[in-house]
């Protein structure tokens, strides 16, 4: 679980805020401030492993009160400015969301988040016992899916959306996501890009027959660009 503190000086943000944090099983909101002084106070008195804020802010603004803290937990900006992006990053951030933020993007910042904390916590303590990682959430159906990585044969990109086929049940999952927004999620020691519409499991891969891939009974495309990634899996050159 990541102890987080939403900042913001906008009450109608900050509401938003705090709604979409509530929609991530591994979030628990520790407080919610308008400030960085009532932020600092927060972080003094608390263990925060995540603090959403923003950047223009009275007093100090976001990228100011992050630059201060000699402790900081790991931070993600929202901001309705795309310009301090890259001054943003060399504070070493976890993502840069610009307003409105959609869910599935908030989803994806997150899960980078917890990623981080995973490896961070396995660096300092090698003898614990394994962190959860093999698992993600997507949203569909107005809910967060939970999605082991193991359970998905293929993902299926059509434009702004995605179709994740999964071994139990003939419904797909289906979320607003593109096809590069989840493959960033996807641990690449299991899963290849196999053309500009399809990712399958390497687990799961049935056959290869010249430009296809067969995942059970289903046939795949391979398309050009990505004809490396699968001399370099199987290591032969189809002819």
């Amino acid at each position: 679980m990541l102890k987080c503190v939403a900042i913001d000086d906008e009450p109608l943000a900050l509401a938003l805020l705090e709604d979409n944090i509530s929609k991530v099983p591994y979030l628990q909101l520790v407080a919610k401030c308008s400030d960085t002084l009532e932020a600092t106070k927060v972080l003094q008195e608390n263990k925060i492993d995540l603090a959403f804020i923003d950047i223009q802010m009275p007093g100090l603004t976001g990228l100011e009160f992050i630059e201060s803290l000699s402790q900081k937990p790991m931070f993600i900006l929202i901001t309705a400015y795309k310009q301090y992006a890259l001054e943003s990053y060399s504070l070493n951030v976890v993502d840069y969301l610009v307003k409105p933020v959609p869910l599935t993007r908030f989803i994806a910042a997150c899960n980078k988040a917890y990623e981080l904390y995973q490896l961070k916590n396995k660096a300092i303590s090698p003898q614990a016992a394994p962190m959860h990682n093999d698992f993600f959430f997507l949203n569909a159906d107005y809910s967060l899916v939970k999605v082991f990585f193991k359970d998905i044969l293929w993902i299926e990109g059509l434009k702004d959306y995605i179709k994740v086929h999964l071994k139990q049940g003939n419904k797909p999952i289906i979320t607003r996501m593109t096809l590069k927004e989840i493959e960033d999620q996807l641990p690449v020691s299991l899963f290849i890009r196999i053309h500009k519409s399809y990712i399958i499991s390497i687990e799961n891969i049935t056959s290869i027959k010249k430009n296809n891939v067969f995942i059970q009974d289903v046939k795949l495309p391979v398309g050009e660009t990505y004809r490396d990634n699968i001399q370099k899996l199987t290591g032969k050159k189809e002819n």
